[in-house]
């Protein structure tokens, strides 16, 4: 090895090193994610609560890491519990629906706090919420309790909030615990239930509703502001708490070793050093021992036929998250073209704006809508899934103008 080569070399691992050595001085950001997990303590995790849940319970916390189906499929129904949910949105299928209410029906008690509810289960009670679609800081809300009691824990939320609320309830077996009041760009104000007890069956079950998650996360519970989220958890009997685990959008899932690597810090460095050092080895190997490149003629213009292959691939692959996600790109891009319309908030106006414009009808939109809302919060996703959005675009673009 030559002496420019051997500079060229230190060099490059003095590089190297400095890198690290920035990487592992530098300040970490604030990670404002919406975890809702019991193991992080980042801003919108849920470590505070969990660890504060057993003043609530009549004894250890349980914790369920699996569908909520999966997991009273197993469980001990002898003595009555309590379930929380705590998500940025919480959708459950039809079997989770039914083990769900087969559950408060036998005098339990479920307590979901979620800016979005979506499944039969929730179908069920006769309620509806509406969601505001903005920004994570949002303008202040009062929220109180309807209790002269919990006065005292009112609160406004300046920051860090979710204003949705509950339209409509089933009268007859909802209580309204607490409600939500917000300030429109008129100085108007506007007061609508954001928290519920919805009775069900003949045993005393019953379902807790709240629409505000934020307030059970770690930047509103510290520095004494935690008198909120105690009221709201005073609602729930003194029973055996149940801590979901599986239903959240922090939920940790390592499905290849290379992402587990990459959650490592040191076996990320290692990692990366490993490949620069592979491709500098290719890089100084390959002037040494070119090999003849043949020659490849021009590939013909066969953008049908590409496309049809690529398909074909996803879908042999079962990377039916990545066709989904193309499909709500290119219906997207038909709205946008087609009934110029601004795709970038699919908000209540937008549904109402696209039922006009495209001829069908208001509650087809929501519909369509909400789906589109729900396949874009998961991470993976089924060929059913696939189909039933295949068959909604098909008959909701059959209809326009």
């Amino acid at each position: 090895m030559d002496k420019r080569s051997k500079i060229a070399l230190y060099s490059i691992g003095v590089v190297i090193v400095l890198m690290m050595i920035a990487e592992i001085t530098k300040p970490k950001a604030l990670n404002w994610r919406d975890s809702y997990s019991a193991a992080d303590k980042i801003p919108l995790g849920c470590y505070v609560l969990y660890n504060e849940l057993e003043n609530f319970s009549s004894g250890d916390v349980l914790v369920s890491d699996q569908n909520i189906y999966e997991y009273l499929k197993r469980a001990d129904t002898l003595t009555k519990k309590t379930i929380v949910f705590i998500n940025n949105r919480i959708y459950f299928d039809t079997e989770e629906s039914e083990a769900l209410l087969n559950f408060v029906d036998k005098g339990n008690t479920v307590f979901l706090s979620s800016t979005y509810f979506f499944g039969n289960a929730l179908d069920s009670l006769n309620i509806s919420v509406e969601q505001q679609y903005a920004n994570l800081f949002k303008a202040p809300s009062e929220h109180k309790f309807t209790s002269p009691n919990l006065k005292a824990n009112n609160r406004i939320f300046e920051d860090v909030i979710e204003n949705s609320h509950f339209v409509s309830v089933d009268t007859l077996n909802t209580t309204i615990l607490g409600t939500i009041t917000t300030t429109n760009e008129d100085e108007l104000k506007t007061t609508s239930p954001n928290l519920i007890k919805v009775t069900y069956g003949d045993k005393g079950g019953e379902f807790i509703l709240h629409t505000n998650p934020f307030a059970f996360t770690n930047y509103h519970l510290l520095n004494g502001k935690e008198a909120y989220a105690a009221a709201v958890l005073s609602f729930l009997p003194k029973q055996q708490i149940v801590w979901d685990n599986n239903y959240k959008s922090g939920r940790k899932v390592i499905t290849s070793p290379l992402r587990y690597i990459l959650q490592n810090p040191a076996l990320k460095w290692a990692f990366y050093i490993s490949m620069f050092g592979l491709i500098l080895f290719v890089i100084f190997k390959g002037k040494r021992t070119q090999r003849i490149i043949p020659v490849i003629n021009k590939l013909e213009n066969a953008t049908v036929d590409f496309t049809r292959t690529i398909g074909e691939l996803y879908y042999q692959y079962g990377d039916f998250t990545n066709i989904i996600e193309k499909k709500i790109q290119y219906f997207l891009e038909f709205i946008r073209t087609n009934y110029y319309l601004n795709t970038a908030q699919l908000n209540p106006i937008f549904i109402e704006k696209l039922a006009i414009k495209s001829g069908n009808t208001k509650e087809d939109s929501k519909a369509l809508v909400d789906y589109l809302l729900y396949l874009k919060s998961k991470n993976k996703h089924t060929e059913k899934e696939l189909i039933e959005l295949n068959k909604k675009i098909e008959q909701f673009t059959n209809n326009k103008l």
